[in-house]
């Protein structure tokens, strides 16, 4: 019997694994990072042990280190979560040589499965020699042979970008699993990711607990899962269970395990097989009645599963809740989580609760947030008005878009679903929300009735004199009423019901509504809008020189294009330098055509958001040369 797991990861998974084992009687150890001393995972762990460093190259993917842990804090058993190590052969067999029990699949069927080269080999798909690839092959799929989550993935368009895109590839994939192999495939346009999951036993038993549909992504990452998949017809259902079974039983698999596909034009293709547990494994949970973490613990202590697995019930819908902002090519955003509260009826698995810092070390996930229903409608519908509740205070979030992608007619026909979802509809969800000069008009009562920030017009001591506070692009004016009120003069047709520090009540066209308003610095939550307080939050690159590149976010440069100095003419959208932030790589490209005036960065630096990075000063076109030879 397993006494003492440690799991060898951080956040919401190493907290998922944790609730189980609490209720199980198993203890639990923690492992962190010195980014991670004071996370909801450490303080949440019976005991916990100190990784030195900070990048995961020196902590999470250490797997001496983490053994080394488990043996020091008697633990008898080692769960690897998702990601990092937890799809390593080598680490699996460190575990079990160290007489530990290794909760996940024998190592063996880890180096058949998770090198997805020689997972496409084993069921005879060769996949692309990069040398080999032509102009007929495209669009083509760079992806990492290790890991997942999107990380370590590149689609090409064109042949031109295929070196540079295995390199930008290799690079991420060894930073966020220690492997840098990469490989190629046939890109399938806007097809449906469908996937099985399957759980395996040492007596013989595989049960598929039915599918999941995972298609809305961002950067090749899931956005929004759901269980059963829709509308997939008995004949492919049928084909989607026997080639996961018999992947498992080709590789005598043993524990929890996903199968993925791409569903294109009524074909399964096959993608990969991952050895673990999947992020998404919630709405599976959900729908079977099951704990996945519960039974990878009876696998991994040599219990049989039941004959069958039970029978499914309802729809699950998951979304996951990031600290990025869509609108802005979804940048990972950093600060903290000052107030983080879901409302009741959910279930929600995060790694962070209100107060926390989000840093720049890790992938930027808040939370799981996954609800059930007797139907796929009722469910969307859920789920989406759970998220538009959910308080969140602190930095930029998805979650307006969470909301408006539930809500779009086209994610709830179930026939329309693809992969393509966000690239052809990204500038309509991310438009502001509605009703976000009203929120301004709330905040700036609320900080008048308080007497703190008088940051816009000034206070006067003429009462009846006009007062003007902006947030973002909403101006807001009003003046102090004789009663001790206040009348809203821009914008119009707003008439204050009630306003005090914490909340207001305001009258629009008939329509009482209700703000709770909270402050933080320069930053407001207003009624479910977050407001930049414009005379104390002005934009960086209102204070530099044209052509300045800024860091989009905080993080560190991995890379600068080869051989790049200053006086080089560059082109516009020529990559000139990488920055890793949150376990995500982003180029960063010339806005112009013109010379690198400036250069400031250099592998390794670490830089803040809006860190100046490089200058590019733009060439005058052909057109005014000609006009103007001197």
């Amino acid at each position: 019997m397993i006494q003492t797991v440690l799991v060898a990861n951080r956040g919401e998974i190493a907290c998922r694994v944790f609730r189980t084992c609490r209720d199980l009687g198993i203890s639990t150890v923690a492992v962190y990072s010195d980014a991670d001393a004071h996370a909801l995972h450490v303080r949440e762990a019976d005991a916990a042990v100190r990784l030195p460093g900070a990048a995961p190259s020196e902590t999470y993917l250490r797997g001496d280190l983490i053994v080394a842990a488990a043996l020091a804090t008697g633990a008898d058993a080692v769960h690897p979560g998702y990601g990092f190590l937890s799809e390593n052969a080598d680490f699996a067999r460190a575990v079990t040589d160290a007489g530990l029990v290794w909760i996940g699949p024998p190592p063996e069927a880890i180096e058949a499965m998770a090198s997805k080269t020689r997972a496409k080999e084993l069921l005879g798909i060769a996949p692309l020699r990069p040398e080999d690839v032509t102009e007929a092959d495209l669009p083509v799929l760079v992806k990492a042979a290790a890991g997942g989550g999107g990380r370590g993935m590149r689609v090409v368009r064109e042949l031109a970008q295929l070196e540079q895109e295995l390199a930008a590839a290799s690079a991420e994939a060894a930073s966020a699993f220690g492997d840098g192999e990469v490989f190629v495939e046939p890109y399938v346009e806007n097809g449906r990711h469908v996937e099985v999951q399957l759980l395996c036993d040492t007596h013989g038993a595989v049960w598929a607990l039915g599918t999941r549909d995972c298609s809305l992504q961002r950067r090749h990452q899931k956005v929004i899962e759901e269980a059963p998949a829709p509308g997939l017809p008995g004949p492919l259902l049928d084909e989607l269970y026997e080639r996961s079974a018999a992947a498992a039983k080709a590789v005598g698999y043993v524990g929890a395990g996903t199968v993925e596909f791409l569903v294109a034009e009524g074909r399964a293709h096959f993608l990969e097989m991952n050895t673990r547990l999947q992020v998404e494994h919630p709405v599976t949970e959900e729908v079977y009645g099951v704990d996945l973490v519960a039974l990878q613990l009876a696998v991994a202590e040599g219990r049989a599963l039941p004959p069958e697995p039970p029978a499914p019930q309802g729809h699950a819908v998951e979304a996951r809740l990031y600290a990025e902002d869509p609108a802005r090519g979804w940048a990972p955003q950093t600060g903290v989580l000052h107030r983080f509260e879901v409302p009741g009826g959910a279930r929600v698995d995060t790694g962070y609760v209100s107060g926390d810092p989000i840093g720049v070390h890790y992938d930027p996930m808040l939370a799981k947030v996954t609800v059930r229903a007797p139907t796929r409608e009722a469910a969307l519908r859920k789920l989406a008005h759970t998220l538009e509740r959910t308080v969140l205070h602190g930095p930029v979030t998805n979650r307006d878009l969470l909301v408006a992608s539930l809500r779009h007619p086209e994610y709830a026909n179930e026939e329309a679903l693809d992969t393509g979802f966000y690239e052809r509809n990204l500038p309509a969800l991310t438009e502001p929300a509605k009703g976000g000069e009203y929120a301004a008009v709330a905040a700036a009562l609320a900080s008048a009735s308080s007497g703190r920030g008088r940051f816009g017009g000034g206070w006067r001591n003429v009462r009846s004199q006009e007062e003007t506070r902006t947030y973002g692009d909403h101006e807001v004016r009003y003046r102090p009423t004789r009663d001790g009120g206040y009348e809203v003069t821009s914008p119009e047709g707003v008439r204050v019901v009630e306003a005090t520090p914490e909340a207001v009540r305001l009258e629009v066209a008939g329509v009482v509504r209700n703000f709770e308003v909270t402050a933080y610095g320069d930053t407001v939550h207003s009624g479910g809008h977050r407001l930049a307080a414009r005379p104390r939050f002005t934009d960086p690159r209102e204070q530099t020189a044209p052509g300045s590149l800024l860091a989009p976010m905080p993080g560190t440069v991995v890379r600068v294009a080869d051989g790049l100095a200053v006086g080089d003419r560059v082109t516009a959208g020529q990559p000139l330098l990488w920055l890793e932030a949150m376990k995500m790589e982003h180029r960063v490209i010339a806005p112009v055509s013109g010379t690198l005036t400036a250069l400031h960065a250099a592998p390794g630096r670490q830089v803040e958001v809006g860190a100046l990075l490089a200058v590019v000063q733009e060439s005058p076109s052909t057109e005014a040369q000609e006009e103007d030879p001197a």
